[in-house]
């Protein structure tokens, strides 16, 4: 079955290389050079059909031993979301491998590089370059397969202007310094990767080991913060190592990117992509680096076959990450990560409503563009699956060997769901009884829209002072919520209190006394933020308009800006600011979040 996001014919070629060597032009904000394909042709077709988005074809040709051959090429119509097919002409080509050289640029409307002038930097003095492939978007900036069910490895050469810094999702190959005052970077990528973890970053950036296997990158003036915030990602790391199998990347390296970077993390082989957002002062939200460890053997080695398999990536991950923070900090916190998990879950089944396809475990994606499907649907739903799973066949000791074998099973490799069904039906037929597999409802965890159809008891032990503060508010027990020490919450426990607070209707007096009490409009995290600038405008509080904005224009995560503007389209008096904002502001946003934003405000 082919993959409904990717024009690519995989079932005829199968990329095994690419190697780049491209020329960053902050003049003209484009991407200039030549892409190297090494194919390996499963059965030879007429065609080699390539994914394109927005890029200038200059020139293919057949690379042989001495020579260059031209070849002749076509790019289909292009469509909105998926881009233009390209054809390339290889009728006359009978070997079994071969290599093509495309000469190309990126186009203006390159949907996966976000073009930053100095000012929009923290630094002020030089531009920055950043890019986002996943899901979708590697076609904008090369011609490839752009799906995750091929693997390659990569080598690059990347030339920028003296003295700006080129960082990619390989490992460093040194630099040469360039007579006419440039500097060309080199990379490789040794293990295979599918297009979307292709990641470059070009800005004035400098870096600071914080572990033997990691070094942390920013621009200068926040590296120390920066190295502070992430110190602990080699015990993340090394725990992570104890129940799966070693790190095989040989880097994890940390990039903090300016305030525009639209995801919480990204987890680029070798070079995990984080936003500034995470910089609590207390390490308080590096968990999200948890998660992006996690992805190194969840998704990064063992990867979904396209988007509509996206929970094997983020189910896994999640579960992952919640193992690593359960053996570090205890298992209450693992319970307690699920229970604020189940919060995020029932928010992303909300938006899109409980019967729409796009909740199901394993949707269709047929024509649809993976960006509007993403929620946390396949991150929770997965997660809470897994962690069925886990209890269904007798619990960690029994699961954890488990991990450890898939991982070895489909290593290097990208699977569909009925091959993950299929391997653990046969890792477990000899370790639970018939009886008990025969429990497990496949087709209705798959394939049914909303809820989980099971969902598990966790532990409720650190909800229930929040759960006791959020009844002291609503119902105005003075002696209740004194009883309660809020300044002694952990961080996520103020998130969770603000989570169940959200459920009520609460009157602007209680909005103004909670804010006087714990002085949530001038925290200075992110998340706590968030969800205090979210229940003002669910109650219509407009007095919260000016924060939101001002929290919209200082960063992009998609994650915020994304219900803060639905929030704010739907609070009295904040329709007209909304889209007046976003206009304002849709330059300084990447495009694939001013895309959505877009979208969630012309609903």
């Amino acid at each position: 079955m082919a993959d409904p996001s990717s024009y690519s014919n995989t079932d005829r070629y199968n990329i095994s290389h690419i190697s780049l060597d491209w020329k960053i032009d902050f003049d003209v904000k484009a991407i200039i050079g030549e892409v190297r394909l090494t194919v390996r042709a499963q059965r030879h077709d007429e065609y080699l059909i390539l994914d394109t988005k927005h890029l200038e074809i200059s020139r293919v040709e057949l690379i042989g031993e001495n020579e260059f051959k031209h070849l002749n090429f076509h790019l289909e119509k292009s469509h909105d979301n998926f881009g233009s097919a390209l054809y390339i002409d290889t009728k006359n080509i009978k070997d079994k491998e071969f290599r093509i050289r495309i000469f190309y640029r990126t186009g203006a409307n390159c949907t996966a590089a976000q073009w930053l002038e100095p000012e929009q930097t923290i630094g002020k003095k030089h531009p920055y370059l950043f890019t986002q492939c996943q899901p979708i978007h590697a076609r904008s900036l090369l011609p490839c397969q752009d799906t995750p069910r091929v693997k390659f490895t990569y080598a690059a050469s990347v030339t920028v202007r003296n003295p700006l810094v080129a960082l990619m999702s390989a490992l460093s190959k040194g630099n040469v310094i360039n007579d006419d005052d440039t500097i060309t970077y080199n990379f490789n990528q040794p293990v295979v990767i599918p297009s979307y973890l292709i990641a470059l970053a070009v800005g004035a950036l400098k870096g600071k080991d914080i572990g033997p296997r990691t070094t942390c990158w920013s621009e200068e003036e926040i590296l120390d913060s920066c190295c502070f915030e992430f110190s602990e990602t080699e015990k993340f790391l090394a725990v992570a190592e104890e129940f799966l199998i070693p790190y095989c990347w040989g880097k994890y390296d940390i990039l903090v990117l300016p305030s525009s970077f639209p995801f919480g993390g990204m987890e680029n082989p070798c070079l995990t992509f984080v936003t500034p957002t995470l910089l609590a002062g207390d390490r308080s939200l590096a968990n999200v680096v948890a998660h992006e460890i996690a992805h190194s053997w969840m998704g990064n080695l063992v990867t979904n076959s396209d988007w509509q398999h996206f929970w094997l990536n983020e189910g896994f991950t999640v579960f992952i990450e919640r193992k690593i923070l359960g053996k570090m900090y205890g298992e209450k916190v693992r319970q307690f990560e699920s229970l604020i998990g189940l919060k995020e879950l029932k928010e992303s089944i909300d938006h899109f409503g409980v019967d729409s396809p796009l909740t199901k475990l394993v949707p269709e994606l047929d024509g649809i563009d993976p960006d509007g499907a993403f929620s946390s649907v396949p991150y929770e739903k997965g997660y809470n699956f897994l962690y069925y799973l886990e209890n269904l066949v007798g619990g960690p000791t029994m699961f954890e060997p488990y991990l450890k074998f898939h991982v070895k099973k489909f290593a290097f490799s990208s699977i569909t769901t009925d091959q993950w069904k299929e391997s653990f039906i046969e890792y477990f037929k000899d370790k639970i009884s018939e009886t008990r597999m025969n429990e497990i409802e496949w087709t209705k965890w798959f394939k049914t829209p909303g809820h989980p159809i099971i969902t598990p008891n966790y532990d409720r032990e650190l909800e229930l002072s929040c759960l006791d503060l959020v009844e002291g508010w609503i119902k105005s027990n003075v002696e209740l919520k004194r009883k309660i020490d809020f300044t002694r919450f952990t961080t996520k426990q103020k998130i969770m209190f603000l989570e169940n607070l959200m459920e009520a209707e609460l009157t602007h007096d209680i909005i103004h006394e909670l804010d006087v009490s714990y002085q949530f409009s001038s925290i200075k995290n992110s998340e706590i933020k968030f969800r205090w600038q979210l229940l003002c405008l669910k109650n219509n509080y407009k007095n919260m308009i000016p924060h939101v904005v001002a929290f919209l224009s200082v960063q992009g995560r998609m994650k915020f800006v994304r219900p803060l503007y639905r929030a704010l389209k739907n609070c009295v008096g904040g329709r007209d600011v909304a889209f007046s904002t976003f206009e304002t502001l849709k330059s300084f946003y990447h495009p694939i979040a001013s895309q959505m934003i877009l979208q969630d405000l012309n609903k």
